[in-house]
């Protein structure tokens, strides 16, 4: 079984996966964070600056290093989930999903199919012969995320969680911190928002993946059901180390 595959299973099966978000469009830092023991990374290419050439690099060391990676995209466009599923992402993280009709959207375009995913041979995300093999090997080994993060998209959780080819719903929980009014991750109706929505989404059967400021709530989320964890990124882990260097050396 691949890696990506392999994160998939686990995905839809709700077993407890971690990762983190990379920020920096290097295959370097994608090399060192693999030898964490993580399940996963993001490439985030939503907030920082990934080009289609430094996002395939990333990818390429990725899959030496058989981490999965997951990218999060720009807008969720057509072709911002061909370019990542060509380059050999194991996934995509589509933002702002707001409605059943666009988690359809997403979903449509990251499989084959009748107006679905373009078919590209001999990338790295199509490795085999034979397309008939490729299609049935990507469907397995596909992982399909949408985010939720936006009041209007609270009422539509149902909806969109019910989508075919969803694997997973992720909670946005800083912006929705945001879209909510409040400047407090951890105000009251912004952790009753995300409960809600943990719920839901589990009741109706996809995974559910979060963000969250405070990782002593992993236990916390892990019991309402969530198991998919994206915490920190290598810019936070690279300053919070910066800054223990200067308290333990006194300097």
């Amino acid at each position: 079984m691949t890696p990506a595959a392999d994160f998939k299973a686990k995905l839809r099966a709700r077993a407890p996966l971690l990762g983190v978000f990379v920020k920096t469009p290097h295959p370097g830092v994608v090399e060192a964070l693999a030898q964490g023991g993580l399940d996963c990374i993001c490439l985030d290419g939503e907030h920082a600056p990934f080009s289609r050439g430094e996002l395939n690099a990333c990818l390429l060391a990725a899959h030496a290093a058989r981490i999965p990676a997951i990218v999060r995209l720009p807008t969720g466009a057509p072709h911002e989930v061909l370019n990542a599923l060509d380059c050999g992402a194991a996934g995509i993280l589509v933002p702002h999903v707001r409605s059943a009709a666009q988690a359809a959207a997403v979903a449509k375009s990251a499989y084959y199919g009748p107006g679905g995913r373009g078919f590209g041979g001999a990338m790295r995300g199509n490795p085999g012969p034979g397309i008939g093999d490729l299609i049935r090997q990507t469907a397995d080994s596909t992982s399909v995320i949408v985010q939720i993060e936006d009041v209007d998209a609270l009422p539509e959780t149902d909806a969109i969680a019910a989508v075919p080819g969803i694997d997973a719903v992720f909670v946005g929980r800083i912006d929705l911190t945001v879209a909510m009014g409040e400047t407090d991750a951890k105000a009251p109706r912004v952790m009753e928002a995300v409960a809600d929505v943990t719920r839901r989404v589990t009741a109706a059967g996809p995974a559910v993946g979060m963000y969250m400021p405070d990782i002593s709530e992993t236990a916390r989320w892990r019991g309402l059901g969530a198991s998919l964890f994206l915490l920190g990124t290598d810019h936070g882990f690279l300053a919070a180390s910066a800054r223990q260097l200067r308290r333990d050396t006194g300097l």
